[in-house]
This record gives C-alpha cells, structure tokens and sequence, in this order.
C-alpha cells in the first residue's frame, strides 16, 4: 500500500510541475506569451478577474474548461487557487511553417509525425525519442483530445523534447490540406490499410498515428492519401502507439536512406 502511495504521489508531482495557480499569476502567464495546455476555471464563476482570463485565454486559443470546486481543490498544490488553475507547456511550441522550413534548410524531402489522439504522455514522449533519432523534422498534435508537452513527457522523451520540433493546431484535416498543398503525400497507420513493406513512403510525407484504442479518427484517415499497416501474427491485433509509430518511421528511413532503387 505504502508503494502505491509513493508512486501516486510521485505521478501528481510529475503532472503539477508546470501548474499555475492564482488569477494573478495565470493572468502573467497569459501576458508573457507562454503556450499554455489547459485553463481551468471555476464553474459559474466567469466576473471580475477571472471573466478577463477567459478573454485573453479564448483569444490565444487556450483550452478552456469549467470545473467544479472540488476538482480545483483536488488539483490545486497551493491550497488558494481563486477559481483558476492553468497548465503550462515543459516546452515552447512552433508553427507548421517551422517544421517545413527545417526540411527547407537541411535540403531533405519533409518527413512529418501527425499525432491523431494521443493522450498518455508516455507515449507521446517514446514518440519524440524515435522521432528525434529518426530524423522526423517535426511532429504536429491537436490542441484538443492529445496530451501536451508536461513535465512527464519531457522525461519520457529522455531529453529529445528539447530537440523535436513540436507544433499544435486548432484541426488535424485542415492542417493535412495544408501539408498536401507543400507537396507532402499523408500516410496513415491502419490495421485495414496495405502491409507498410509494400507501401512506398520515399517522397515528402507526413505520417499520422491515432490513439491504442480508436486509431486515427473517421475523418483523417478520409482523408489520407494511403494507408499503411504492420503484419501481426500473433494474437493479439494491436501494437502500443509509440511501439508501431517506431516500426513505421524507421520503415520510412529504410526506404529513404537503404532502398534508393
């Protein structure tokens, strides 16, 4: 029981290091131009200071969410929390115009990760450690239903968060539209899809991973250009996200840097 314990508490400190509290502090968040994951706020309670937060929150495109007061209680480290708790980013974000511009300058076809739903921050941080040693350019998550850069992902990543570019946008398919009109093919990871050692992903590309437990969503694989499945012979159906979206990357570096024919 007593190890139980430890190791919970060991987890909320690792999902409170980059928790702000207080209408104050959050307000000085929001004005230094840190990304910022999530704002909480009271629910009911949208006057005065807080009303403000939301304002400036909505306008940068923070996720907004109203809570009860047992949750802020429940959450908060400093015990006064005035009806607002924000969670920043372990890490600054960038533009998808960024990650382009590193493919530009290392004169290499672009090689993106779209993550589609990823929500456990150990996946997502395996998932920035085989990127970074890949050679991906950049990997692109949605604001919503994904987890952030928090503090658990950037030790998961075993240092590679500081190194991969991350960049977040509003909506996945109107960020596909914008990567084809670059040139880039989208490729998705589906068990229904063509066996991956069959699929050629030599050309600019962006490669999306869904979440373990429904995939990528209905209307981004609609519109993907190709799917590309991994073989299973065992019996069990399905990988770890962060286990397939590895085999699939270093099948892309196969095909790029082993298979000029």
């Amino acid at each position: 029981m007593e190890r139980k314990q430890r190791e919970y508490n060991e987890k909320q400190r690792e999902v409170n290091e980059n928790q702000v509290e207080g209408r104050n502090a959050v307000l000085e968040v929001l004005r230094s131009g840190r990304d910022m994951e999530k704002l909480m706020v009271l629910r009911g309670n949208l006057e005065g200071t807080i009303k403000r937060i939301v304002a400036v929150a909505s306008e940068k495109g923070v996720v907004i969410q109203e809570v009860s007061r047992q949750k802020l209680d429940e959450l908060s480290q400093t015990k006064n929390h005035q009806g607002v708790i924000a969670l920043v980013s372990a890490h600054e974000y960038v533009e998808v115009e960024d990650i382009l511009a590193i493919a530009r300058k290392k004169e290499e076809e672009p090689f993106i990760l779209l993550l589609d739903g990823i929500t456990d921050p150990h996946n997502l941080g395996a998932i920035l450690r085989t990127a970074e040693c890949a050679g991906v350019h950049g990997v692109i998550i949605p604001k919503r239903r994904s987890v952030g850069l928090n503090a658990t992902v950037g030790k998961t990543s075993a240092g590679a968060m500081e190194y991969m570019p991350v960049a977040r946008v509003t909506n996945i398919v109107k960020t596909m539209e914008k990567l084809k009109k670059e040139g880039l093919w989208i490729a998705c990871a589906d068990m229904k899809g063509l066996d991956h050692f069959d699929t050629d992903m030599r050309g600019p590309l962006a490669l999306i991973i869904g979440s373990e437990g429904e995939g990528v969503s209905r209307l981004v694989k609609e519109n993907c250009d190709f799917t590309a499945s991994i073989p299973m012979y065992g019996q069990i159906s399905s990988l770890n996200a962060s286990v397939a979206a590895g085999l699939l990357m270093y099948e892309v570096v196969r095909q790029r840097k082993f298979n000029k024919g």
